[in-house]
């Protein structure tokens, strides 16, 4: 069976002009049925049926009661767990939410070039990567540094680019598990450019596979 992904793009805030780029991006990653949806009802259904659920830069509050119950218990009981850039901006007033991500986002300076550093180069979301890569982004800062509670990935070189607010110590893409199930979190991804950058493709398409247990890093 074709393992399926459930896109969620809901926004009640900021929408990025990027989301109708990134569904079509992650509907060309082969090995994946991809379904779409801004429908807060369909989370309120099971979700069993998906490898994971991706929140594609989504904003503000997105889902009803019975579908923040409903995640829940399907990430805790195994499900995969993806968000995409604005994904920490998502839910702020569901507790559960935040620890599952990892960090909410709190600013960015202004879109700019700038360079990230693999910390963690075995995992599939950056066996791709080069050990520096540029990239240009808003390099979003968080309320709080994750580090501790995550598998840092990637962080931020606040030295290459103008207005970063957190320092050295700066994650910017993270996996960890919550209950049974695996959370892969990447703040990239602001600007359509991305969805068409085969490194940043290849950094989204192998946290998406780790997130839905297709890779056997742990």
């Amino acid at each position: 069976m074709i393992p399926r992904l459930l896109v969620y793009t809901r926004t009640t805030a900021y929408r990025h002009e990027s989301i109708p780029a990134a569904v079509t991006a992650v509907r060309t990653f082969d090995g994946f049925e991809v379904d779409t949806t801004e429908d807060p009802a369909v989370l309120e259904a099971p979700l069993e049926a998906c490898a994971a659920v991706v929140f594609l830069s989504t904003s503000g509050e997105v889902l009803t009661p019975a579908g923040r119950e409903r995640l829940a218990g399907y990430v805790e009981s195994g499900g995969g767990f993806v968000g995409v850039h604005a994904a920490a901006c998502t839910e702020y007033e569901w507790p559960y939410y935040g620890e599952l991500l990892g960090a909410r986002f709190a600013r960015h300076p202004a879109l700019q070039p700038g360079r990230a550093v693999v910390e963690d180069g075995g995992h599939p979301a950056t066996r791709d990567l080069p050990a520096v890569w540029d990239f240009t982004d808003e390099w979003y800062d968080f309320r709080t540094n994750p580090r501790g509670a995550v598998r840092v990935l990637v962080r931020a070189d606040e030295a290459s680019y103008d207005g970063g607010g957190m320092g050295e110590d700066h994650p910017l893409a993270w996996c960890r598990r919550q209950g049974a199930g695996r959370v892969f979190y990447t703040a990239l991804g602001h600007a359509s450019q991305a969805y068409a950058d085969p490194e940043f493709l290849a950094h989204l398409r192998g946290g998406i596979a780790w997130a839905a247990g297709l890779d056997g890093d742990q």
